[in-house]
């Protein structure tokens, strides 16, 4: 399985998967945060984790290898991103048929580093993205959404799109 870990950061999520994945299974640990990949990069080399592969990506495209990765997972960041309709449309290409995105975020305005959960629904189906299911995570005002990507064919052309209003 290729996991990519979107706004990888420090790696949090990279050295958990890893082993998880295991010797024939890969994360991708992409940001576009230079300075972070530096240090992930020399966290990854002094664990020995073999199977990761830091990757910078664009504000508007995370730069991934078409159909690549089984899943993708974007946590606690996806108020960060700039671009999110571009991102967006520039990461289904390198989902495989039946690769499932995952986003954790708190419920709250973007401002305050969350993401309402009826604006990352309009925005992911903007771009022709399906959520599949909704998860509250207990004991905290955060939670997982799982989304199935458009294939190639039926993504919204970007000049099609029109933004959601929150």
């Amino acid at each position: 399985m290729t996991v990519a870990d979107i706004g990888a950061g420090s790696g949090y999520y990279v050295v958990r998967l890893a082993p998880i994945v295991g010797p024939n299974g890969r994360i991708i640990a992409q940001d576009v945060v230079p300075q972070y990949l530096r240090s992930l990069r020399n966290r990854v080399r002094d664990l020995g984790l073999q199977n990761v592969t830091i990757s910078l990506g664009e504000p508007h495209d995370p730069r991934l290898p078409a159909h690549s990765l089984d899943a993708a997972i974007l946590v606690h960041m996806y108020h960060e991103i700039a671009q999110p309709y571009g991102l967006l449309y520039n990461l289904a290409p390198a989902l495989k048929p039946g690769a499932r995105v995952g986003i954790v975020d708190a419920i709250g305005p973007t401002s305050e580093h969350g993401t309402p959960p009826s604006l990352l629904r309009c925005e992911l189906a903007v771009v022709g993205y399906r959520r599949i299911a909704f998860h509250p995570l207990t004991g905290s005002n955060a939670y997982l959404a799982i989304f199935v990507p458009p294939s190639d064919e039926s993504r919204t052309r970007p000049d099609a799109m029109t933004a959601c209003t929150q």
